[in-house]
């Protein structure tokens, strides 16, 4: 065994004492070991730099995203909203990612949030990283649902488009999302290799789709003045009285946007010299993905016509009537809305394969029920298939509860941006509170923050609680049941779940992660 490392090794405890393993041949056990039958469960590590700033561009799919979103910041807040809202947004959720990939540095493991809560917690550390994973996996569940529902609304609206008598049913939603949902998992299982290939592809459709989409609408769409690019403020349509409510309200659709920046964390163990290139991928992406968001939106406002026209649209898809109404042609507006969708679509691939590692990490350190079960690795596919396989049965059982309730479902779905930001303050007020009180006992990684890190994780927590508190603002006032946002009801119940499971066998289970990233 080496003795004078110059990179960070694994510590993993078992029954027969702690063995140290360089960092790149992370290994770890079953729950079986702790009847003295050890047994490897390894991912294989193929994954470079490119493919991961690919993967977690295209993850976030931000132009993409502000198409499909732009509806609730257009009547809270408009322009305003949306424009000064993206560029906080891109600020804080660099700040945040900042953070994270501070953390992801020290310890680059797929398990990420409840990993660092359990290395920082000041108290209780077994519990609250316990709560913060199940918290993390409920967030990246309903997170991975989203793609396929989105991208199943998108065709529903291109539907309603080109054929003007289609009424839609919940059930059509449904086998949408599953169909959407096929190749993804097919990828994921025969073809994991060509996922490398697909997140570049996807990164470059990512950037070559934006000017293609931007200059056709500069060309043909109609012009607004700079005057309501840059300051009108549309305070009437929500309901909402308050300026700042509703401001707030309208940010959302910028965070939303810019959220799921950790999806390039929970690769990390398939991911070459990944204390460098996942914080580095983690970092550009946000920033990229803000520059292009900004740059897409600014030119959006100056050509989308008519204000009101776009929001009275019966598909529900602002976006598509401002392309229709730049091209006057269904057939060229529905191939725009392709360029759209096609990002979407393969963020659903790296989103599956992240939120699967997510959920096998959690199974191999014994925070799942039948963890034994589920941290099985394919030695064929060399893929954690059975927890591909319950993170796919996930997304169709939610598919199903649109069957009966579109209002239910939507609740599910909110619960994604909430719980996410919440996963990442938690371990961020850690690391600020070690910062403070026992600098010396951080083991930092090649990337660090150094005198920025304190000024900087106190404004991204400030900006993650101003957040909090609008992410489960309905949009719209009067409250009924069919505008709520359920998202924090939604998520006290997925806490409550976790502290039920904690007390009924997490206690028990539960000895925090076990895989330790330490310096020699």
């Amino acid at each position: 065994m080496a003795t004078a490392m110059d990179y960070n090794e694994i510590e993993m405890a078992s029954g027969d004492g702690e063995h140290k393993i360089p960092r790149d041949s992370i290994q770890s056990c079953s729950p079986s070991r702790r009847q003295g039958s050890p047994s490897k469960q390894n991912l294989e590590r193929y994954l470079g730099f490119l493919p991961m700033l690919a993967f977690a561009a295209t993850l976030q799919a931000s132009w993409e995203a502000i198409g499909a979103s732009m509806y609730a910041g257009m009547e809270n807040g408009g322009p305003v909203a949306l424009i000064y809202g993206l560029i906080l947004a891109t600020i804080s959720s660099l700040g945040m990612a900042l953070s994270l990939a501070e953390l992801a540095s020290i310890t680059p493991v797929a398990g990420a949030q409840y990993h660092w809560t359990y290395d920082l917690a000041p108290f209780a550390p077994r519990f609250l990283s316990f709560i913060q994973g199940w918290i993390t996996m409920f967030s990246w569940w309903a997170n991975v649902a989203t793609s396929p529902f989105l991208i199943g609304t998108q065709i529903t609206a291109l539907a309603i488009q080109n054929n003007p008598t289609y009424v839609p049913k919940s059930w059509h939603a449904t086998l949408i999302i599953w169909a959407v949902l096929v190749i993804p998992l097919a990828v994921n299982i025969y073809a994991r290799r060509l996922l490398s290939a697909v997140e570049v592809m996807g990164g470059i459709i990512h950037i070559v789709f934006f000017p293609a989409v931007l200059v056709t609408l500069i060309v043909l769409g109609s012009r607004n003045s700079s005057e309501f690019v840059w300051t009108y403020f549309e305070n009437q349509m929500s309901g909402w009285h308050n300026d700042g409510v509703i401001w707030s309200v309208g940010l959302l659709t910028a965070v939303y946007t810019l959220s799921g920046f950790d999806g390039v964390v929970h690769m990390a163990e398939e991911v070459k010299d990944a204390r460098r290139t996942v914080p580095r991928s983690m970092v550009y992406s946000v920033l990229i993905n803000g520059v292009v968001a900004l740059g897409f939106t600014i030119g959006l406002m100056y050509t989308m016509g008519s204000f009101e026209d776009a929001l009275n649209t019966p598909t529900g898809y602002p976006i598509l009537a401002i392309l229709y109404a730049a091209t006057k042609s269904n057939a060229a507006a529905s191939v725009m809305m392709m360029m759209f969708m096609l990002p979407g679509f393969v963020a659903l691939f790296n989103g599956l394969a992240s939120v699967t590692r997510l959920t096998w990490a959690f199974a191999r350190d014994e925070g799942l029920p039948f963890s034994a079960y589920f941290v099985h690795i394919s030695p064929r596919y060399k893929v954690p298939l059975r927890a591909l396989f319950l993170v796919s049965l996930i997304i169709v059982l939610l598919a199903l509860i649109n069957v009966g309730s579109t209002t239910a479902f939507n609740a599910l779905l909110s619960l994604t941006t909430l719980g996410q930001y919440i996963s990442y303050l938690i371990p961020i007020i850690f690391l600020l509170i070690k910062r403070i009180r026992a600098p010396h006992e951080v083991r930092w990684g090649s990337f660090r923050l150094g005198v920025w890190g304190i000024p900087l994780n106190i404004f991204v927590i400030i900006y993650g609680i101003y957040v909090i508190i609008f992410l489960p603002f309905p949009p719209n006032y009067p409250v009924t049941a069919q505008n709520m946002n359920y998202s924090a009801p939604v998520f006290l119940a997925a806490v409550l779940f976790a502290i039920i499971d904690w007390f009924v066998r997490g206690h028990r289970h539960w000895q925090g992660p076990r895989i330790k990233v330490t310096s020699d």
